[in-house]
């Protein structure tokens, strides 16, 4: 006979095996539904100084319930866009992926070209071209391939945003749909041939709706008393851009007047109704595409672009920009209400980053005696020509300039007897005696030399061996090429890399780092979090201290 004090141990031991499984299972469920969103432009500072204006279910409930990075960073060259969007989604930089700027000179077309333009395929939901458009020159899978890769294909991935290039490149090659604006006298949402042949019919429906003209019916004033805005310059002021027909950049803004001279029905993405029509969007495709619902993992990519739009034309002091921030942790409130109650709390794990920062407007920087640059491209231009003809004899060297990179014409120099090196390694002996430039390197010395840190790695980082130029040019810091009013980015200084990153939801834990941590490093945390492979050419780490 079994005494009973074996038969109780048997019994303890079986329950506690049985509870640990039973609460390991449920510690590794994974999330129904990733949302990824990039808000396009966001400078980390955005979120420290405008903390204490923010409600308590936005940025402030994501932040004190999930894990926030506060000194992640772009770690290559150029922070644009369309490389900012793949870089987070890829886990890697642009001399892996591909997408080396927005726009770029193909020294194989020989032309600048667009970084999502596909001619091979047609506009659906539009009668323009602005839907000719998918991924093809994005070299490597995203997080959102390789998640339908582990799902056989299951699962639902839509990328949703007002740019193309913010809607598409988030959501690879295997994407279910990807939707973005066309604005102008359309005001709607559309997409390309590549993901379907027609609209679905929750899509014409929300079109149909005209929610962009109902939006620009609306007066943009400030959302609290304008005195309360501390955090930001006066009104009026010489450093911000205005709207056409209006004299100076002061609230309010009646966008009814205003639309017919600022692109009718696309001026809203240059107002804060730009993130909401987007979140309208967004919640219009969880509820109809039942994300979130199945049996497999799906993916929501939703990029917020008028924060972009915004910083540009008035710069990251002005109170529109703030304002923009204010109506925009709104949104995101309104966004994680609408998942907790439909897609449920526990079931869905969020990251939200940014593309870019921004500099703060030169001219401003100067009038307080900071080192500040407006370069212009003309300039150097002619300064290259005159260094070919000096040395060289010619000034048909210069197959191109753009995005601070030189393109040779091997052609021309060799018919000279001439080598592209030779020709490379004196321009940038030379050009570095041209007002603005800071630094310059070949590509035969990105090629052969390793930066293990600094802005040089950056550029290294950014560097293409197939696709970029043959000289890199770095301008001093807070340099901007154009009009003195209003902000850019491009750079790898740290206005332009230092943006927030943080988790919140599924598998997430409460908590926070100071240490360096890189936007490529998001990518792998989701895939280690999905238990899938990372991106086939992901170079990030994944981020322990977030993940429970």
């Amino acid at each position: 006979m079994i005494k009973k004090s074996t038969l109780l141990l048997l019994f303890l031991s079986l329950f506690i095996k049985t509870y640990s499984q039973k609460k390991n299972s449920k510690n590794n469920i994974k999330p129904k539904l990733v949302v990824g969103i990039v808000v396009d432009q966001m400078r980390y500072d955005y979120i420290t100084r405008f903390y204490n204006r923010f409600g308590d279910g936005g940025f402030k409930k994501i932040i004190e319930n999930g894990f926030t990075l506060e000194n992640a960073h772009f770690n290559y060259i150029p922070t644009y866009t369309a490389v900012g969007h793949t870089s987070v989604y890829t886990g890697t930089t642009p001399n892996n992926h591909g997408i080396i700027s927005n726009n770029w000179y193909d020294k194989y077309l020989k032309e600048s070209i667009y970084c999502v333009t596909d001619t091979n395929y047609n506009s659906v939901g539009s009668d323009s071209k602005r839907g000719q458009r998918s991924p093809f020159r994005l070299m490597t899978t995203t997080i959102t391939d390789q998640l339908h890769l582990a799902q056989n294909n299951k699962g639902k991935t839509i990328g949703i945003a007002l740019k193309d290039r913010s809607a598409i490149l988030p959501v690879g090659h295997t994407a279910n749909a990807a939707y973005w604006y066309d604005g102008g006298l359309q005001g709607n949402f559309i997409t390309s041939s590549f993901y379907m042949d027609n609209l679905p019919n929750w899509v014409n429906d929300f079109n149909n709706k005209k929610v962009p003209e109902k939006y620009l019916s609306n007066t943009w004033n400030t959302l609290y008393d304008i005195k309360t805005y501390t955090n930001s310059f006066d009104d009026n002021n010489d450093f911000e851009g205005t709207f056409k027909g209006k004299e100076t950049p002061t609230f309010p803004y009646n966008l009814k007047e205003l639309k017919d001279e600022n692109g009718n029905l696309g001026m809203i993405n240059n107002t804060p109704y730009g993130n909401s029509l987007t979140l309208d969007f967004a919640k219009a495709a969880i509820e109809n595409e039942n994300l979130g619902k199945g049996s497999y993992t799906d993916f929501l990519a939703i990029s917020f672009s008028s924060t972009d739009y915004i910083g540009h034309k008035f710069g990251p002091q002005s109170i529109e920009i703030e304002d923009t921030y204010l109506r925009l942790d709104k949104d995101i409130e309104k966004l994680i209400n609408y998942l907790d109650t439909k897609v449920g709390k526990s079931n869905y794990t969020l990251f939200l980053t940014a593309d870019h920062g921004a500099v703060h407007v030169p001219a401003y920087l100067q009038s307080l005696k900071i080192p500040a640059h407006y370069l212009g491209t003309l300039n150097i231009k002619n300064f290259l020509k005159k260094v070919t003809l000096k040395y060289f004899k010619s000034d048909k060297l210069i197959e191109n300039f753009s995005n601070y990179q030189i393109f040779l014409n091997k052609e021309t120099i060799e018919s000279l007897g001439f080598s592209k090196k030779e020709v490379a390694e004196k321009i940038v002996e030379e050009i570095i005696n041209c007002e603005g430039i800071y630094k310059a390197i070949t590509a035969n010395t990105l090629q052969t030399t390793y930066f293990n840190s600094g802005i040089l790695n950056s550029l290294q980082n950014g560097y293409n061996q197939k696709f970029s130029g043959d000289v890199l040019l770095i301008p001093y810091p807070a340099t901007l090429t154009g009009g003195r009013k209003g902000t850019s980015h491009g750079s790898g200084y740290n206005y332009d890399t230092h943006v927030p990153i943080i988790f919140y939801g599924n598998g997430i834990k409460t908590g926070k780092s100071s240490k360096r941590h890189h936007i490529i490093d998001i990518a792998p945390t989701i895939a280690n979090l999905l238990q899938i492979e990372p991106s086939n050419a992901a170079t990030g780490r994944v981020i322990v201290e977030a993940l429970k």
